[in-house]
């Protein structure tokens, strides 16, 4: 069970290496362009939400 550990550890580790990691320039871009389309989406939902339940209430009374 041990050596089944030790296993995955040491092949995980290997695996790490392998890995093509993003420079900082990149990580700062593509975590603004996360910031930026999740807020365009938030207004987008928040708009929706506004319209619909505008619309229920003309509805309902």
């Amino acid at each position: 069970m041990a050596n089944k550990f030790t296993s995955f550890f040491s092949e995980s580790k290997q695996e790490l290496k392998r890995v093509s990691w993003p420079t900082r320039d990149e990580l700062v871009q593509s975590t603004i362009l996360v910031i930026v389309v999740t807020l365009i989406m938030a207004v987008f939902i928040g708009i929706l939400d506004a319209i619909f339940s505008f619309l229920i209430r003309l509805l309902v009374g």
